[in-house]
């Protein structure tokens, strides 16, 4: 009496099938997300590895810059004019 063999094509659709659900359990374990519980959102749990931004606070007339621009021109064409 012969063994019972499976056919190939069924034996490389469940290594396909293995190799994909294998995947996406990698790949869902290994990436972190926002969650939100109880009204609060939670951090990933890798987010004491990120780098932090911070930027500094400026000054409070965002025009400054120019301001001081425009007195230092006043103030050049008021000594001009007393000569």
């Amino acid at each position: 009496m012969k063994a019972k063999s499976t056919p190939h094509w069924t034996r490389v659709t469940c290594a396909r099938a293995t190799c994909a659900l294998l995947g996406l359990a990698f790949v869902s374990l290994s990436t972190g997300c926002q969650v939100s519980t109880g009204g609060q959102t939670l951090p990933s749990p890798w987010y004491y590895t990120d780098d932090v931004q911070y930027f500094p606070p400026g000054p409070e007339f965002k025009l400054s810059k120019e301001a001081a621009a425009m007195r230092q021109y006043e103030a050049e064409r008021a000594a001009r004019e007393e000569f």
